[in-house]
């Protein structure tokens, strides 16, 4: 679970009772009447009686036991291990242990000995059935850098598990397991939610295996300051480290979200946890399974709010709109001629209320595709033609089936038209990150780029998947490092 810190005054509510003291020295407590039923006493008028006012039905609360029957046992108990690198030496605290691990604080308070090179990590957390033979989703932020996946059903199973890939941007994930028949949850609609309707939860929370907490929706589509392309579903929700990945449930039974953030300065549940919300997953979802891969838009501007002095100041009529601060050079937006000080108030028909409803927006939109700004300068409106482009996210989409880049022990992705051209190759991935494992073994480094396996061109993460799939125990990668290329064998186990 990610944690940021936050502050939150608690207010304590005192019921009144009326002590009174008996002969006997004992004490006789009596609630204090209210006002209504004070005067209800007293009242003996028979026309006033017969005036009074019907009583109101009684507003019950709902049942979640019929939602946690039914939908309960297509949650899953995630567990990870892995390893992560540790400084060359001195004294640190726990190795940057997983926030999902709940010893993690209670190794943080110790100072240890690092020793050089790489230590064994685990982790834990949540995640929920979406297809009968073996889809999953939980966080991205669960199983990234992890080596081996375990996932526990409700009927006690234990499945390892392939991840298929991750987007780190909305922090979904999507795993594989090998079983068939299985329960699966109903999707839901986050768009038709409302602020104010009852929501559940199930996870497993500091290692307790579906456990059930309940709330409401605060707010929806909140833009968190590091996160600011998902538009969060806010809740009360009692959501703790554990509970990552973890379906959030409405009161028809359908899946809304995915729980996924908090805000805490204790490290635990303060009152507000975050769902990214269940439409943004499953995209997340097709593209991974379609693609193998997940992309995003990119636009180059950096933006602010406007508040009213601002919106006085550009002759707005009120403060809307996401003010442009500075354009990334080169980018779609400089070669579509957006400018500093503009302020774009629609993207494709929707209105751009403020500067945090932009980058969902562009996120969405597929590079490439062709979007329609209006923006507001020098007082008047004017309408951009945009070609969108891709935004690059580091150790995205990372292959990591039971066959693939994570299990050689890489972090791989594609490269972009520009790295093409520099390396002048057709295809190829570029190695980011190599963790102890077989291709650490075998002398594999980041910044290597792996050309093909066993002769066979490996252009896409996908690709890889399937070249790696056939060849379950020795593999002869072609890969350029720097301006040479060569073969590297390597052996699995």
């Amino acid at each position: 679970m990610k944690l940021v810190n936050f502050s939150r005054s608690i207010k304590f509510v005192t019921f009144a009772l009326l002590v009174t003291a008996t002969a006997a020295g004992s004490y006789i407590y009596r609630d204090i009447p209210s006002v209504a039923t004070a005067n209800a006493a007293t009242n003996t008028n028979p026309a006033s009686s017969s005036q009074a006012s019907p009583p109101k039905a009684l507003i019950t609360l709902p049942d979640f036991a019929d939602i946690v029957a039914q939908q309960g046992p297509a949650v899953v108990n995630i567990s990870v291990s892995g390893t992560i690198k540790t400084g060359i030496s001195g004294f640190q605290g726990a190795p940057q242990a997983d926030p999902n691990d709940p010893f993690s604080q209670f190794f943080h308070r110790f100072q240890v000995p690092a020793p050089q090179g790489s230590v064994p990590t685990q982790g834990m957390g949540s995640g929920f059935i979406v297809s009968s033979d073996g889809i999953v989703l939980t966080n991205a932020h669960v199983v990234a850098n992890a080596n081996i996946v375990t996932v526990k059903l409700t009927d006690k199973r234990e499945l390892k598990a392939k991840v298929i890939g991750m987007d780190k941007v909305y922090d979904v994930a999507v795993l594989k397991i090998d079983a068939d028949n299985l329960p699966t949850v109903k999707i839901g609609d986050p768009q038709k939610s409302r602020v104010g309707e009852w929501v559940i939860a199930i996870g497993s929370p500091f290692g307790f295996e579906n456990t059930v907490t309940a709330g409401i929706i605060s707010a929806k589509s909140r833009s968190l300051p590091d996160d600011g392309f998902v538009p969060f579903l806010q809740t009360d929700v009692a959501v703790n480290p554990g509970n990552s990945g973890g379906p959030l449930f409405n009161t028809s039974g359908e899946v809304i979200g995915i729980n996924s953030q908090i805000f805490s300065r204790s490290g635990g549940y303060q009152g507000l946890s975050f769902a990214v919300p269940i439409d943004v997953a499953m995209k997340v979802e097709r593209q991974l399974l379609d693609h193998g891969k997940v992309t995003h838009g990119r636009l180059g501007v950096v933006v602010q709010g406007v508040n009213q002095q601002l919106a006085d100041t550009f002759g707005l009529e009120k403060p809307e709109g996401a003010l442009v601060s500075s354009v990334v050079n080169n980018s779609p937006a400089e070669k579509a001629g957006i400018q500093p000080g503009d302020v774009i108030l629609k993207f494709n028909g929707g209105s751009v209320a403020t500067s945090a409803d932009l980058p969902p927006l562009v996120s969405e939109e597929a590079p490439g595709s062709v979007a329609k700004l209006e923006v507001w300068r020098k007082g008047k409106a004017k309408e951009i033609s945009v070609r969108i482009g891709e935004m690059e996210v580091a150790g995205n989409n990372v292959d990591g089936s039971g066959q693939g880049s994570q299990a050689l022990g890489l972090a791989v992705r594609q490269l972009t038209p520009e790295e093409r051209k520099q390396v002048d190759v057709t295809g190829g991935l570029l190695v980011e990150n190599v963790d102890d494992g077989p291709a650490a073994r075998a002398g594999i480094r980041p910044g290597d780029i792996i050309l093909s396996v066993n002769e066979e061109k490996a252009a896409s993460v996908k690709q890889l998947q399937s070249l790696l799939a056939k060849n379950k125990k020795h593999f002869a990668l072609l890969i350029l490092r720097g301006d040479q290329k060569l073969f590297v064998p390597v052996t699995m186990g």
